[in-house]
């Protein structure tokens, strides 16, 4: 994710300053990934008080009264805000986390498959292992289809955390976590679409697939455009929505068809925008007002036609999502899903459900456990290496961080369990186990961060 650069003050008029400074702090908060988590994390405990007084009736009945409705034709669809939140909104974040996944395997740790065996093998454990924990402790029993549940991590969350220790954490484990749990969201995408899709609808899945053929025809013909993509991509959202499967993989079906290379030739830009830049001076007329300087503003708006279409669409959407998505649909969703009803539960209850027990020890052991092990075996084996200063104390705090689920882990929850007493049981154990291992994880990269800085 990239912010754009500010603009240099000496070119503002004076009474343009402050708005562009009030601009900048506004990019600064929004491009916080520790507000970010901060945001989701409060919109998970109101929802968890407001479901535990005398208002759940009505803070239930509001998700579930509120319809919206829309129609293509004689296609007529009307779903409750809850499922616009779980289908659509979060449609926008899978295709934000489709994006991730184009740029870490274009140009990120995942390029190169020395350095990409790591955190994708590391991924791999952590997603096997706590799926075993939890069959092992519900194997058998009528809940034991949740082995999804802690299978993934949250990245805004480990993200977030990491960014608390700032700059004193090694480059190299940054990318190694970014690379790791976009691998982590891979996983769980393709776990999503296999085992967690109701009965296929096959002529609206055949139906998609024609719309992504499109798409892939886009990019094929160099269409750059984002709205073309965007026109066809809703109408992939609604065919998935009908097929059965999952709508929210909609967003990575597009993510993928998405041109992620420039239309401009970026070695030729330099010197073009250096002509045009001298053209433009060449026109200006400082005695007249600025709406009159029309060949002036053509020269302009040329420039700015060109810096637009030089920025390849990915980033262009990417940067167009990330505010609203990591700001409003994710703290939407937790308020919406993440709370948890104890009326009427007893903690011994709680505590003694196998799938609690399954849910927080596939991520607070499972997964940090699985995520160590992968690494070290891929590291004993001398298939890879770990990451320039990175230490195996890193690691060891990195991989606790991974039992971190928070986002994913509820909506795999959702998919899971239609009885709501359960749903509220798994949420309750994600809730204890991204809690627990987010703190210790926190810690003991601190730890390490100054054990380094003290040698």
């Amino acid at each position: 994710m990239t912010s754009h650069p500010p603009i240099h003050e000496g070119i503002l008029e004076p009474g343009a300053v402050r708005i562009h400074k009030g601009k900048r702090r506004l990019i600064r908060f929004t491009h916080s990934s520790t507000r970010a988590t901060m945001l989701m994390v409060g919109a998970a405990l109101a929802a968890f008080l407001i479901e535990n007084t005398p208002a759940l009736p009505y803070f239930n009945e509001f998700w579930q009264s509120v319809h919206l409705a829309f129609s293509i034709g004689p296609l007529h669809a009307d779903i409750s805000l809850e499922h616009f939140i779980n289908d659509f909104l979060m449609a926008l974040f899978f295709l934000m986390v489709g994006l991730e996944i184009k740029h870490e395997m274009r140009a990120g740790e995942l390029t190169e498959p020395r350095k990409a065996v790591l955190p994708i093998v590391a991924a791999a454990g952590g997603a096997v292992l706590p799926a075993l924990v939890y069959l092992a402790v519900n194997i058998g029993g009528e809940h034991a289809g949740g082995w999804g549940v802690p299978m993934a991590n949250d990245i805004a969350f480990c993200l977030g955390l990491l960014a608390l220790l700032g700059s004193r954490v090694p480059a190299g484990l940054r990318a190694y976590l970014s690379a790791l749990t976009i691998a982590d969201d891979m996983i769980a995408i393709g776990v999503i679409a296999l085992f967690y899709t109701s009965d296929l609808n096959l002529p609206w899945l055949i139906a998609a697939l024609v719309m992504l053929a499109v798409l892939f025809a886009f990019n094929r013909l160099h269409i750059h455009d984002l709205p073309p993509y965007l026109v066809v991509g809703f109408v992939m959202w609604v065919c998935v929505l009908f097929s059965g499967v999952h709508a929210t993989l909609a967003g990575v079906m597009l993510a993928l068809a998405i041109p992620a290379r420039s239309e401009i030739k970026l070695d030729r830009v330099g010197a073009w925008f250096a002509k045009r830049v001298r053209s433009a001076e060449d026109r200006y007329d400082p005695g007249e007002p600025d709406i009159a300087q029309k060949e002036y503003l053509r020269e302009v708006e040329s420039i700015r036609r060109v810096s637009s279409a030089t920025i390849p669409p990915t980033i262009r959407l990417e940067n167009g999502l990330h505010t609203f998505v990591t700001f409003f649909v994710l703290p939407l969703f937790a308020f919406s899903n993440a709370g948890v009803v104890l009326h009427g539960m007893s903690v011994g209850e709680i505590v003694t459900s196998p799938v609690a027990i399954g849910v927080f020890l596939g991520l607070f052991v499972g997964k940090p456990l699985g995520i160590f092990l992968a690494t070290w075996a891929t590291v004993r084996l001398g298939v890879s290496g770990l990451p320039d200063g990175v230490r195996w104390g890193h690691i060891a705090g990195v991989s606790i961080l991974g039992g971190v689920g928070f986002t994913m882990a509820i909506f795999v929850t959702n998919l899971s369990f239609t009885d709501v007493q359960t749903a509220a049981i798994a949420k309750t154990a994600i809730l204890a186990a991204s809690i627990l291992a987010g703190a210790i994880g926190f810690l003991v990269l601190r730890r390490q961060v100054a054990d380094a800085e003290e040698e």
